[in-house]
């Protein structure tokens, strides 16, 4: 009985053990070493452009342009997926960030690189090998680095992601979540295919000639009849020879079972043998590739002998016109409506040599007859007349600014009238041909009113497509421009892709321009000069606006979302309604503006200064005020709730009604800031003198005082009564 029992516990023991030092099936281990994988190499390009990202918040010191291997990679990345792009001009970062994100590039080729590299000359990457999964060819070995190739960017990535990218683009284009969705389902999918393949191989092994085994068991060759019979449930198995997962430490041939089956071996014929045994049709297949050959060239040289003469006769053509025409200008008896229709004629022509000589005829002509008419040419002649006419309005102006007519005020009369038939052809293209000018550079044109002569010319274009156009520089004070398009979505017809048109207003003037209800999203402005401009209910949503000038702006009901105005000023402007939140204003400067009512949530406000603004009714929760000075600034009935206000400048500021609980008031300057309206005993009679009650009171349930600086008697009272924390309340 004792020996009985010692053997039942000892067989017990024996089962733990086994069941304890069992594997994992070879698909869940197949699976993890796939997870593993793709983590490694996507940790090693998050992790650096994580960090990256962070230096780029914490911007210390100069910026740079992005190294051409991180814009070459974001350009590729951001056309690829249409992933609409900050221009150019907004693509600075701190030198850190370049390393980081010149790190994050390379450093997932080179894992993903060395993985794929032990996979095909060893069978296992490092996962694999961690967790004891192998890759092999049909004889057992190592499957190489071609196998590997075409298992790995054919049939595991290479298919599925284009079969999904393709249904995104007919489909759910341009939404990314669904794009990220579809990839994942058919990479796990086509991983799944193994469920339905009898050998449970995947289609990427199919199509590569591989298989997936065991690495802590032997494989055994065995003839294909019996492979058959023993590769029929869950192991690994192989095709024509058959591989089997044996416990056997070794490779050993194993004995036939059954009768023994003899099969003829397949012969293959080569071509070389194909060649000899039909010289006859080699000859006649060979006689009729060149004779294809000669006719094709033969076709061709024709086709392109009559374009080419093609395009001759057409430039002859054009030049015959073109000379006739010109004598018909330069003729002494022409008549006046002779010249007009010549000069209509010429802008029909074309021709770059037409257009300079109507733009010279432009900037030459006194009578406004003629002016006119050729504005009407160059008008017909297209968007391709701009470049020489911006070319003669930039050297006139540029003439006219440095005073170089300043003692002939006769020539400087003259000079103005051409300069403001240049402006006004201009602005008739931008009228006829707006939403067609991508691409279009007018960088430093002046289409501002002269102030030399009373009837100065003033660009009024209402609803026009500015979208695409290059305005760098340009001068369009005054100009008036209502509901104006900035912006346009590209040939996909979808917004916020990668070929949005989006036009160029850095270090433009637009003083005292009329701006209302402007679609301007997305638009580099630049050190942009709008002062006294109206921008009501305009779209200027994640416009770039740094080093902007917009003091005395009207911009009420506008929209600012995620605007990036640093450095900005804003003094005097009018922001009433207008919607700011998520907007960066670091170190901006906004003394006396007039924000009532304004949306401010979860905006960056840090170092800005708010001296004497005008803050009721605002929505400031989530901000960021560290460092700011509001100092005389009236925030009654505002929303500060859950702000960031470290070391803010609230002296006499009024903040009678607002909510300030969850703020963060730790350094806080609290000078004579107004926080309730006291209100005196109703009777003054009375023995007992009772405390005074607060009206118009601000907010500071829970709110801790106990860091903030210069708080009088009276605050710290008021502070303890309705529930905030001071170290001095009883």
């Amino acid at each position: 009985m004792a020996n009985s029992s010692v053997r039942r516990n000892a067989n017990r023991a024996r089962r733990s053990v086994q069941a304890k030092s069992k594997p994992l099936p070879l698909a869940t281990r197949r699976f993890a070493a796939w997870a593993v994988e793709v983590s490694l190499v996507a940790l090693s390009g998050l992790i650096p452009y994580s960090l990256g990202e962070q230096a780029k918040l914490e911007p210390s010191g100069e910026q740079v342009t992005p190294n051409p291997v991180v814009a070459l990679t974001q350009k590729a990345i951001a056309s690829t997926l249409t992933i609409s792009t900050e221009p150019s001009d907004r693509r600075l970062v701190t030198p850190l960030t370049n390393i980081f994100w010149s790190v994050a590039v390379v450093t997932p080729l080179l894992v993903g690189g060395w993985q794929l590299y032990l996979l095909g000359k060893t069978g296992s990457t490092l996962p694999k090998r961690w967790l004891g999964v192998r890759v092999v060819s049909a004889a057992g070995t190592v499957p190489g680095l071609s196998r590997i190739a075409i298992r790995e960017a054919l049939g595991m990535w290479g298919l599925p992601l284009s079969v999904a990218y393709i249904m995104w683009r007919a489909t759910a284009f341009p939404h990314l979540g669904i794009f990220f969705g579809l990839s994942c389902f058919f990479v796990l999918g086509e991983g799944m295919t193994a469920r339905f393949h009898r050998q449970r191989r995947c289609w990427h092994d199919l199509i590569a000639g591989t298989y997936v085994v065991d690495a802590n068991r032997a494989m055994t060759i065995l003839p294909g009849t019996r492979a058959k019979q023993l590769i029929g449930s869950r192991e690994q198995g192989a095709g024509s020879r058959g591989l089997y997962s044996s416990p056997s430490p070794r490779l050993q041939p194993q004995p036939s079972v059954g009768k023994s089956v003899t099969t003829k071996p397949k012969v293959r014929r080569s071509w070389w043998q194909l060649m000899r045994q039909h010289p006859n049709v080699l000859l006649f297949l060979a006689f009729l590739s060149c004779m294809v050959a000669v006719l094709g060239t033969l076709i061709g040289i024709q086709i392109y002998i009559q374009a080419q003469k093609y395009q001759r006769q057409l430039a002859e053509n054009k030049s015959t016109q073109f000379l006739t025409l010109i004598q018909h200008l330069d003729a002494r008896g022409t008549t006046l409506s002779d010249r007009q229709r010549a000069i209509l004629a010429l802008g029909t022509i074309g021709d770059p040599q037409v257009l300079q000589l109507l733009v010279d005829l432009l900037g030459q002509e006194q009578r406004h007859e003629i002016i006119g008419t050729v504005q009407q040419a160059l008008v017909s002649s297209g968007s391709a007349a701009l470049p020489y006419l911006q070319r003669l309005n930039q050297s006139i102006a540029n003439e006219i600014a440095a005073g170089r007519y300043s003692s002939s005020p006769t020539e400087l009369a003259k000079r103005t009238q051409q300069l403001q038939a240049t402006q006004q052809a201009i602005a008739k293209i931008l009228a006829v041909y707006g939403g067609r000018l991508q691409g279009m550079d007018l960088s430093r044109v002046n289409l501002a009113p002269s102030t030399s002569q009373d009837r100065a010319f003033t660009l009024e274009l209402e609803r026009v497509n500015f979208a695409g156009v290059v305005f760098k520089g340009a001068n369009l004070n005054r100009a008036t421009l209502p509901a104006s398009q900035w912006r346009d979505a590209g040939a996909d017809r979808h917004w916020d892709t990668f070929d949005d048109a989006i036009a160029n207003l850095n270090h433009a003037q637009m003083k005292g321009a009329n701006l209302t209800k402007a679609n301007l999203s997305r638009v580099p402005m630049e050190r942009i000069e709008l002062m006294q401009a109206n921008l009501n209910q305009a779209n200027l949503s994640a416009a770039s606006l740094g080093h902007a000038n917009l003091s005395s702006a009207q911009l009420v009901g506008a929209n600012l979302q995620a605007a990036t105005l640093v450095d900005a000023s804003l003094t005097g402007a009018n922001l009433s309604t207008a919607n700011l939140s998520d907007v960066n204003l670091h170190a901006a400067r906004l003394s006396r503006v007039s924000a009532l009512g304004t949306r401010l949530q979860s905006a960056n406000l840090t170092k800005s200064n708010w001296q004497g603004a005008d803050l009721s009714s605002a929505d400031l929760s989530k901000s960021n005020l560290s460092h700011a000075d509001l100092s005389l600034a009236r925030l009654s009935s505002s929303n500060l709730s859950h702000a960031q206000m470290q070391n803010i400048n609230l002296r006499q500021a009024d903040l009678r009604m607002a909510d300030l609980r969850g703020a963060n008031l730790a350094g806080a300057d609290f000078q004579g800031t107004i926080l309730f309206s006291p209100q005196p005993p109703a009777s003054s009679d009375r023995f007992i003198a009772t405390p005074p009650e607060y009206t118009q009171a601000a907010l500071v349930q829970g709110v801790n005082f106990s860091q903030v600086k210069n708080l009088d008697a009276q605050q710290i009272a008021y502070i303890c009564v309705y529930g905030g924390y001071h170290p001095r309340c009883p």
